[in-house]
């Protein structure tokens, strides 16, 4: 297992070296311009979020679409993710993934315009969509198609189960000692009560469960900040400088350098609100809209509640408790922060990734069934999701210490045919943006 780690570990760094970061910042970058600040226009896309009337060819609503994009990115990257990010990156990798989220925000507006724009109607009046149609039928590449879906399908059991079950059983043991075997059966039997009912099901429960798991975690938040109060500004001036200028030893801490930030920053970011990695404009084309861009304005807000608002408030906390300096990481950081909250603060923590990680297996459950839909046709629907309920137990019982770095990789993998597409058809995305604008309803 060490010598599988020491390998995934070299590759991680392989993948995520200059190239990939500058292709993913870059693409985040150029389409911020290429479509003159879109972000400007989020606040549009959040009251549209909230309009849950039907209306055009979908299967569910735009805040059902936007709920269940966000239960698949709220997960443990908004904590854990976090949490290893300033471990290995110090502090100044909150900036970088701060700043993923602020340009991701085009690059999420962009993926799910041409998800709608490309998105088919299934023999059974279903509907599907995602970077895999794009490829086909926008790029016109059969193989660049396959090649996502298979990315997909695969990566989906880590990205979105085994590294979920897998963080969550282990806090549980850690805190309150629970047995893992409990903690996996009440998730293997929720996951599979929710899944089997399909997309409609799965909206159903998101809707409820993601305001209300965001509204409780940043609650907690606030009321760590407010007991760091005299920290916070400190803690921000620190998460700014050391983004440019690197950070040195302090404590536990072995000290990081600018590229380590930068790194640890984007990946970390990349995992949290998935811009750029196709996942979330597979759930963006099932939504109920007129036009492309309407909802790809609800879905670019994904990332800014994900990462500009959630993941920010997450690593404020952290830097301000000052358990980074501690030689914690992950899990064990973030409980170390939240410890500092009498009483309830391990509670809130628990419960916090509970519903998270609950809500990620649920929305990363449909991603992969659709890009295994896309592969071998309608009939292996039941057997994957067999397969997604069997892999939540494996994930909360078996010790990976691997999850974390296969989930890096995996993510790299699936956004570069991804980024190959939004590249090539930026100018699509810019027409149908600009037709929206320009017409009545703009």
């Amino acid at each position: 297992m060490q010598t599988l780690e020491l390998l995934l570990g070299k590759i991680g760094d392989l993948v995520w070296g200059p190239p990939m970061l500058v292709l993913l910042f870059g693409t985040h970058i150029f389409l911020t311009f290429r479509l003159k600040g879109i972000q400007r226009f989020i606040f549009k896309g959040i009251k549209l979020s909230f309009q849950r009337t039907k209306e055009g060819v979908g299967d569910i609503s735009h805040f059902g679409a936007l709920a269940t994009a966000l239960a698949s990115t709220v997960g443990t990257g908004n904590i854990a993710g976090v949490a290893t990010a300033v471990a290995a990156g110090g502090p100044g990798a909150v900036l970088w993934m701060w700043l993923t989220g602020v340009f991701g925000i085009a690059t999420k507006y962009a993926e799910a315009v041409l998800s709608v724009k490309y998105r088919v109607v299934m023999p059974d009046g279903t509907i599907a969509g995602g970077p895999m149609y794009v490829l086909e039928r926008g790029l016109k590449s059969r193989p660049l198609g396959v090649l996502f879906a298979a990315l997909t399908a695969i990566a989906a059991f880590g990205i979105g189960n085994t590294v979920q079950s897998n963080s969550i059983a282990n806090l549980v043991r850690d805190t309150i000692h629970l047995d893992p075997w409990i903690t996996g059966i009440v998730l293997t039997t929720l996951t599979a009560l929710v899944i089997l009912g399909g997309i409609t099901s799965i909206a159903r429960i998101c809707e409820k469960l993601v305001p209300l798991m965001a509204f409780f975690y940043l609650i907690g938040c606030l009321a760590l900040l407010a007991l760091f109060a005299s920290e916070i500004v400190p803690s921000i001036k620190l998460i700014v400088s050391s983004a440019f200028t690197g950070q040195a030893a302090i404590g536990g801490f072995a000290g990081a350098g600018v590229r380590a930030a930068v790194r640890y920053g984007i990946a970390r970011g990349l995992f949290s609100n998935e811009s750029g990695m196709g996942s979330a404009p597979i759930v963006a084309a099932a939504a109920q809209t007129t036009n492309p861009v309407r909802q790809a304005l609800v879905s670019a807000t994904g990332t800014f509640w994900d990462t500009v608002v959630i993941c920010a408030f997450t690593g404020i906390v952290i830097v301000a408790s000052g358990e980074w300096t501690g030689g914690r990481t992950g899990v064990a950081l973030s409980n170390a922060a939240f410890a500092h909250l009498p009483h309830i603060g391990p509670f809130v923590l628990n419960l916090g990734l509970f519903l998270f990680v609950f809500s990620t297996i649920l929305g990363w459950s449909y991603y992969g069934e659709k890009a295994a839909e896309y592969l071998f046709g309608q009939r292996i629907i039941t057997t994957y999701r067999c397969l997604w309920v069997g892999a939540v137990m494996v994930g909360a019982v078996v010790n990976v210490p691997v999850v974390w770095s296969f989930a890096d990789i995996a993510n790299a993998l699936m956004a570069l045919p991804n980024l190959l597409s939004l590249l090539l058809l930026s100018g699509v995305i810019v027409r149908e943006t600009r037709e929206y604008f320009v017409g009545k309803e703009g």
